[in-house]
């Protein structure tokens, strides 16, 4: 069945959170104080990193929820007994800063565009859709998505293959009509595929590895792979 619609992930895919959470916190870290419990700034951006993704993971386990892992994050980085609002006050103030320093990969907009005759466009993001609603706004490209589909509203995220069902079902689509483009070989392209759709990995920091799954190295590659051109060969678009 010819794929007729591509599901895109956005952070670390579309959007360069990597660089913009890292050049956030430290922004605010600079204005608020390194907190006492760190040694140096390298080690407080690494300790946030780490509590991210252990909050992220308890969030889609369902064991807390959207602002809930927030504030857990917060009162876990600066180790005290913060209540609720003075926890989600710490959070906004970084997200002032890490809003500041959002951007789109270069290669997102030259592809969508290379893509917006031939295919349909949807997102699935395992955030929230207020938050992602308003970081597709800001950076210009929401109009490029028919529907924008999250894990916090959904209940259920990625690898699920519900989560996944959800945003086909969002474009009336089968699962084997659309293609998932994600940065995670598991969350995304693994989990995907197991649902039905083509998933593809996007492994833009060349790890290899994972033969048994699509992988492009950057977005450019992903026009030709779409439409069946096998002028790349399998080391550089499958290996």
């Amino acid at each position: 069945m010819a794929t007729r619609a591509v599901l895109w992930d956005i952070d670390d895919t579309i959007f360069d959170y990597s660089s913009a959470a890292r050049g956030g916190m430290r922004a605010h870290l600079e204005a608020e104080g390194l907190p006492l419990a760190y040694a140096s700034m390298e080690r407080a951006l690494g300790a946030w990193d780490e509590l991210t993704a252990y909050h992220w993971a308890r969030f889609a386990a369902g064991e807390t929820d959207w602002p809930g892992q927030r504030r857990d994050r917060v009162r876990a980085f600066l180790g005290g007994e913060l209540g609720d609002a003075d926890a989600e006050a710490w959070f906004e103030r970084h997200l002032a800063h890490y809003e500041a320093a959002w951007s789109l990969f270069p290669d997102t907009v030259p592809v969508l565009d290379l893509l917006a005759d031939g295919y349909r466009h949807a997102v699935l993001s395992n955030s929230s859709l207020q938050h992602q609603e308003r970081k597709l706004e800001v950076l210009g490209v929401r109009d490029r998505f028919e529907a924008v589909v999250c894990a916090a509203e959904l209940g259920v995220s990625k690898p699920d293959a519900g989560a996944f069902h959800a945003a086909c079902e969002a474009l009336g689509l089968a699962p084997e009509e659309v293609a998932y483009v994600g940065d995670q070989p598991d969350t995304d392209a693994r989990g995907a595929g197991e649902a039905g759709l083509l998933g593809i990995w996007l492994d833009r920091h060349r790890v290899g590895g994972r033969p048994e799954l699509i992988r492009i190295a950057g977005l450019e590659e992903l026009p030709a792979l779409l439409r069946g051109d096998t002028r790349f060969g399998a080391s550089d678009t499958f290996g």
